[in-house]
């Protein structure tokens, strides 16, 4: 057993050498350049971007010309009628695409309107300001959004199937399923909404739990995806929640928002108090939502941020001590998101039924003085 582990402990240990030498020697033999840091900055902006095509890794070829791997996504605009065609056309934002006469540009994953040159316009600040015409394109994290829905209709049918079969008990990969949908509808749902009504809130927690969870997984795969570090995503989900509460709030929910005092002191005494207090009360109502889409967003975008720069770190080091250090460190922090991937969708879901729960909140009018008279 010692000599298995000092055998794996070796092996290790010169992976790690190999590749520090390696460093050193083109570190040696090609001085870093200086704009590294720069395309390091850029590759990050790029890849918590979304972006029109999928592109797996690129190279540069015996002539000099980088060569892309990957596959096109459609592109649909709306500019005096609808245009559709494939982003192959801008080949990654190096070429312009010429439609029906008009010219379309690709800057930083957005398309504008331009001459045949394909030269934009920019203000002070760097910003483009060229007409932007209406993108409903099919990008990359619309893919992933369409991929993992199929998935979970596919995962979910097909176990609902084999219940039936097995009469009501769980088999293959439904016994690691179970146990967590039995979680959310136990410790999230019956929790904070109550066992009278979390049935009707049942199917949107459990489809919001999944679905945030394979895409922050899906985006720890070389497909260089950041669904959930997209804030418009983000911010889609949170209107969900935002309209479910609200939709489905009780009077007496709608009555603590505007008489959140209630009947505990007389209407002129309120008077002052309501002047601060409601519109506070109000304000909480896009509050919650907004802490929700920017609690996701900011926590997956950082950890991509974290991670992404680590690995940077390895190609500005060049040395047998870096380089090792940034792939270790960039090997645990890529251990600890597949649990934050785990841990956000929980604490989505379980914020989202906190809300739920308290907007189908219903009090007893009375009953307690009733009660207690009955006892007597």
């Amino acid at each position: 057993m010692r000599i298995h582990f000092l055998s794996k402990i070796l092996a290790l240990t010169a992976l790690f050498c190999s590749i520090g030498l390696s460093a050193k020697e083109n570190a040696q033999t090609e001085e870093t350049p200086q704009g590294t840091k720069a395309e390091i900055k850029a590759y990050i902006e790029h890849h918590l971007q979304d972006s029109h095509d999928f592109s797996l890794y690129s190279y540069t070829n015996d002539q000099g010309e980088h060569v892309y791997v990957g596959f096109p996504l459609p592109v649909i605009l709306w500019d005096d009628g609808l245009k559709i065609f494939s982003s192959s056309r801008f080949h990654h934002g190096e070429e312009v695409a010429e439609v029906d006469g008009n010219y379309y540009a690709l800057h930083h994953s957005k398309i504008y309107k331009t001459d045949a040159s394909g030269e934009l316009n920019m203000d002070a600040e760097g910003h483009p300001i060229n007409v932007k015409p209406l993108d409903l394109s099919i990008t990359k994290s619309v893919v992933m959004m369409l991929v993992t829905g199929l998935l979970l209709i596919w995962l979910f049918s097909s176990l609902a199937r084999s219940y039936a079969k097995n009469g009501g008990l769980p088999s293959g990969i439904g016994r690691f399923f179970e146990p967590i949908v039995l979680y959310i509808r136990d410790d999230i749902a019956i929790a904070n909404i109550g066992e009278k009504k979390y049935k009707r809130y049942m199917p949107f927690l459990l489809t919001v739990f999944f679905f945030i969870w394979f895409l922050n997984m899906f985006g720890l795969t070389p497909l260089g995806v950041n669904v959930t570090g997209n804030i418009a995503v983000t911010t889609a989900l949170a209107i969900l929640v935002f309209l479910l509460t609200n939709f489905t709030g009780t009077k007496d929910y709608w009555k603590h928002i505007f008489d959140p005092l209630g009947d505990g002191m007389p209407w002129y005494g309120k008077i002052v108090i309501y002047i601060i207090l409601v519109p506070i009360e109000i304000l909480g109502l896009f509050i919650k939502p907004f802490a929700l889409l920017i609690r996701l967003y900011a926590n997956m975008t950082a950890g991509h941020v974290v991670l992404m720069s680590l690995i940077g770190l390895i190609f500005i080091f060049k040395s047998w001590v870096g380089g090792p250090l940034s792939f270790g460190l960039s090997f645990a922090i890529s251990l600890i998101e597949v649990l934050v991937a785990l841990l956000q969708a929980y604490i989505f879901t379980m914020l989202a039924a906190l809300y739920f729960g308290f907007a189908a909140e219903e009090h007893d009018h009375g009953h307690g003085d009733e009660t207690e008279l009955a006892h007597l």
